[in-house]
């Protein structure tokens, strides 16, 4: 038995490929290709398009697939969230769907959009959203380069952003946020009902959700001397706990935990002047609460 997988093509590629491969999955595409090779036998993945993927999950063609909640909610797609999964093109962040206007527009608000041309490929979000505030507005697909079409096509869009830099490069304004959106592992119904299509996307997520987890942490090992013990307990934070072994012959410790990356780079020299010697810091692949 396989488990059909959609993997998005296109920006969000390279990001998924490498957190299969730091989950165990090895994938190899040609160029062109659309069905990838993939050191699993249980596992048949295809690229496509993430806008497409809720959709063919939602009416059975893929078990299982990697989209945003937004294109979900575009689909309208009735599908069973397996996984959230917080990564993204660039950074580990939600993406956002904002609506954006030129930086010298008179539009300053959500209500000043009544009677406007609004472009986005997020036609029925954005309409829903618009709807719930109370305007009436021009929705109009976008076939992409949406940027730069305000203002000399439409007065506003609705689009995807990371970090809103691209948004500025533009001279555009972010006016709102409809939503927040992150990469969802999301199953078909029936797919989740069979035992063992939903017992391998459980190990699945298991896995994947390590690897996420993995990338904002490191292990940190030293030698601390008996009598600094409790010193050095006092600035290393952990987990849990750090594990700590007796040294043999010797009334020295090891001492070992894992914490977040970004407090190493203060923490590590604390940690030397409180005593602690032979200080290893080495990245993880995956961490399984």
């Amino acid at each position: 038995m396989k488990l059909r997988l959609g993997l998005p093509k296109g920006s969000l590629q390279e990001a998924t490929f490498q957190l299969f491969k730091q989950a165990g999955f090895n994938i190899s595409v040609r160029s062109r290709s659309y069905f990838p090779a993939v050191n699993d036998p249980e596992l048949e993945i295809v690229l496509m398009r993430a806008q497409e993927i809720p959709r063919y999950v939602y009416e059975g063609v893929l078990d299982a697939g990697i989209s945003g909640l937004d294109w979900i909610m575009e689909n309208e797609a009735d599908v069973v969230e397996v996984a959230d999964m917080v990564y993204a093109k660039n950074t580990p962040n939600p993406i956002r769907l904002v609506i954006a206007v030129a930086d010298n527009s008179d539009i300053k608000s959500v209500s000043d959009l009544n009677g406007k041309r609004v472009a986005t490929e997020l036609v029925r979000v954005t309409q829903k959203y618009l709807k719930e505030n109370g305007v009436e507005a021009l929705i109009e697909y976008s076939y992409g380069a949406t940027e730069v079409k305000v203002p000399h096509l439409v007065d506003a869009i609705a689009d995807i952003t990371e970090t809103g830099s691209s948004l500025k490069a533009n001279n555009l304004r972010i006016i709102a946020t409809i939503l927040e959106s992150t990469t969802k592992l999301h199953a078909n119904r029936s797919s989740w009902e069979d035992p063992w299509k939903r017992e391998k996307l459980q190990s699945l997520a298991v896995l994947l959700q390590g690897a996420l987890r993995a990338r904002s942490k490191v292990g940190l090992k030293m030698n601390v001397p008996g009598a600094m013990l409790e010193t050095i307990l006092d600035v290393l934070p952990a987990m849990k706990q750090p594990t700590i072994s007796q040294l043999v012959r010797s009334d020295w410790v090891a001492v070992e935990v894992i914490l977040e990356e970004m407090q190493v780079r203060d923490l590590i020299p604390a940690l030397k002047r409180a005593g602690a010697q032979d200080i290893i810091e080495y990245p993880l692949t995956k961490v399984i609460p």
